[in-house]
Parts: C-alpha cells; sequence; structure tokens
C-alpha cells in the first residue's frame, strides 16, 4: 500500500525490479549510514510504514535482515533502535577488516585475471565520479564496488562473504570516517596506490600492506570522527 506520507516524503517504495523488502532494506539502511537515523534512535514501525509506504510486515521483515547485518537492535520495552558500536567493538571490527582486506589483495595480485584487472580499475574509476559528485551513500557504494571487485579477483569463496558482513555491521562508522576533515581525496589516494599495487605491480606483500595501511587511515579517521560528534554532543 502507498500513502499519502509516503509520497510526500520521497521514500515511498516502487513495487518493481527488486522485491518490496529489499528495495525497504537498502533505503533503511542507506537512511542510518546518512545519519537521518541516529545511533541509539527508535524505529518506530508505524512511522517507517508511513515513510516508505509499505506494510507492517516488510518492515518487520526489513528490521530482522538489518538487525542481522548489526545495523539494528531489539532492546526490551523499547524495540527496534539503531546500533550504537562501542569504541572496543568498533576497533575490532576495523582490525578484523584490516586482515581480510590484506589477504584480498594479496591473492588478488597472485591471482586476478585480466578481466579482474580491468574490473578493478573501472570500480577506481567510479569511485572518482562518486566523490566528484559528493553524494555520501555513492560515495558508499561505489566503495563497496572496488572492494566487491578486489574480492571477486581473490580467488577465495570465502573472503568475500566474511568481509561483507564486516562491512555491513560498520556501515555507520565508515560513513563517518569519510565525513572526517580531508578524508576523502586521503582514501581515493588510498585505494590508487592499492590498484596500483595490485593491477600494475601486481606484488602480493606490497598489495597486502596497502590495503592494511587502508583500513588503518580508515580507523583513524573513525576516531576522530567519533572524539568531534562526542565534544559536540558534550558542548
Amino acid at each position: 500500500m502507498t500513502t499519502d506520507a509516503a509520497h510526500l516524503t520521497g521514500d515511498a517504495v516502487r513495487k518493481v525490479a527488486a522485491p518490496l523488502r529489499q528495495q525497504v532494506i537498502e533505503r533503511l539502511r542507506d537512511a542510518i549510514i546518512g545519519e537521518q537515523f541516529k545511533p541509539g534512535e527508535r524505529l518506530v514501525e508505524k512511522v517507517l510504514c508511513d515513510r516508505f509506504g509499505v506494510s507492517r510486515t516488510v518492515i518487520r521483515e526489513s528490521l530482522r535482515h538489518l538487525e542481522a547485518e548489526g545495523l539494528i537492535e531489539i532492546l526490551p520495552n523499547r524495540g527496534p533502535v539503531v546500533r550504537v558500536l562501542s569504541d572496543r567493538e568498533s576497533d575490532s571490527l576495523y582490525e578484523l577488516r584490516g586482515a581480510l582486506e590484506g589477504l584480498a589483495g594479496q591473492l588478488f595480485a597472485e591471482r586476478a585475471t585480466a578481466l579482474h584487472r580491468e574490473n578493478l580499475l573501472r570500480a577506481l574509476d567510479q569511485v572518482r565520479a562518486a566523490i566528484a559528485r559528493g553524494s555520501l551513500t555513492e560515495q558508499l557504494k561505489a566503495k563497496d564496488g572496488f572492494y566487491e571487485a578486489l574480492m571477486d579477483g581473490s580467488g577465495n569463496d570465502f573472503v568475500g562473504p566474511t568481509l561483507r558482513t564486516v562491512h555491513a555491521r560498520i556501515s555507520m562508522l565508515r560513513g563517518l570516517s569519510l565525513q572526517a576533515e580531508g578524508r576523502l581525496p586521503q582514501s581515493l589516494r588510498e585505494l590508487e596506490d592499492i590498484v596500483d599495487a595490485t593491477v600494475v605491480r601486481r606484488d602480493p606483500e606490497l598489495a597486502r600492506v596497502r590495503c592494511l595501511e587502508h583500513v588503518s587511515a580508515a580507523a583513524a579517521a573513525m576516531r576522530t570522527a567519533r572524539e568531534a560528534q562526542r565534544d559536540t554532543s558534550s558542548a
């Protein structure tokens, strides 16, 4: 069903292409990453139904999916709320991400075909274009495409699914990291260095190190941004 409220917000999903549930998951995930819903904020089913123009059943299924991704949690007497990651959880996830992306880069340099290398170069161009357009959601999706191309060329069936889970759990933090001052151009340079190591030099160890450096820099930017948020909220 479609409501007038959904028409007003522009968030009503179209009953075409992807199933309704998948469309709502993507819209809600983008809203959380873009901090339209703040960490700790309660997600009210009726409000979401009106916003997206769908039934409570679709909303509940979507919330369960995002709970499995780690973006929200269901609290007693409160219901679904946007997940708040502790500093320790955040650091642990970035440590895991660094190890996995380092392995993906190393294996890519060893195993990637000419088509894989071409896809990674194309993905880098898409990141550049997304940065030029300035939309945080587009930038994150373009970077996801870059990591997908890196994982595809790794030739390992388990690196990709595991890394996707980690990316989903820290998607809010990745958005926060990219908004840190000077992070966008620095992040682009790091991806260019990864491409240099994997596609141009095809050096497995250098690729692993550059992937680790990229994640370490992202983690540092995330910590700086979180501290700035805390300072602002306590001021």
